[in-house]
């Protein structure tokens, strides 16, 4: 075991292939170098990363990654003086095991199954890459798309509720406690109103969480499948929440491309019609899918 142990530092100190790293040994990103670099070489070598199960529809690729449930505590604490009223009280969560895209869906992926392109930031319009997230589209709009990409491939895909966007953010069972979605430098995981050029951009050009899903902080706000309301959370069941049974807007989460950081805080909470596109190129969406037990 400690020959083991000085095998993985060794290798955390050079580096792991595809996790770009600022400081040498600093596999995950977090500035410092620490057991938890160690453990993730661990769990890179081990194969103990989500389970990652890759699509294709009309010859465009996207990547569903499992995440094991888990019990966690959802919104923020008392003494966090950034945080809203809406994103309390802090309560405690469990939820089964779930997959969720690695990315936002794109627009090359959206092109793929609707044939038309919604977006501001669009190739047609502005020759930018495919590969940025769709967006000006609605909730209604995700639910249009959802239905064809079901009849296309068989499968149950759907958006993901609240608390499942908010754990996988957070990082899941491996959660390290950062503020944004895999670090605490938000330049280092998020484009946003600093440093996005004031457009989309690609997706998966910063860093992954821990549990290698990108861009859940910044990019474009991702819509949800709950209701929204403000109170929720002093309500909410603690067992797999699906959020209140009616209302008139649906959730956002993650922030976007033009926010300010504290609003791509895992806990933010935004919301809006679903009918409701935001035509100013922020609102997007990520898949979702129940896994059987």
């Amino acid at each position: 075991m400690k020959k083991l142990f000085i095998l993985l530092f060794i290798l955390a100190s050079c580096g792991v292939t595809g996790h770009s790293q600022t400081i040498v040994g600093d596999v995950n990103g977090d500035g410092v170098v620490t057991a938890n670099d160690v453990t993730m070489v661990y769990d890179i070598i081990l194969g103990n990363l989500a389970k990652m199960t890759k699509y294709e529809v009309n010859g465009v690729e996207f990547v569903m990654c499992e995440i094991t449930g888990g019990t966690f505590i959802m919104g923020a604490n008392d003494d966090d003086n950034q945080a809203e009223d809406n994103e309390k009280p802090a309560h405690q969560v469990t939820l089964s095991n779930f997959s969720i895209c690695q990315t936002e869906v794109t627009q090359d992926l959206w092109i793929a199954v609707m044939s038309n392109n919604p977006s501001r930031f669009n190739g047609g319009i502005y020759g930018y890459d495919l590969n940025r997230p769709v967006e000006n589209v609605s909730w209604d709009d995700c639910q249009e798309f959802i239905s064809k990409l079901n009849q296309i491939t068989g499968k149950t895909f759907r958006l993901p509720t609240e608390a499942e966007w908010e754990f996988a953010a957070r990082g899941g069972n491996k959660s390290q406690g950062f503020k944004y979605s895999g670090n605490n430098n938000i330049d280092l995981v998020a484009w946003f109103m600093e440093n996005s050029n004031n457009r989309t951009q690609p997706v998966a050009t910063k860093r992954p969480n821990e549990l290698e899903l990108y861009d859940m902080s910044g990019n474009v706000y991702e819509w949800c499948q709950d209701w929204y309301d403000s109170s929720y959370y002093s309500i909410s069941p603690s067992d797999n929440p699906i959020g209140p049974e009616t209302g008139t807007r649906r959730v956002w989460r993650g922030g976007a491309w033009n926010d300010n950081s504290n609003q791509c805080r895992v806990t933010y909470r935004n919301w809006g019609p679903p009918e409701d596109s935001a035509s100013g190129g922020i609102l997007g969406f990520r898949l979702a899918m129940s896994v059987e037990k």
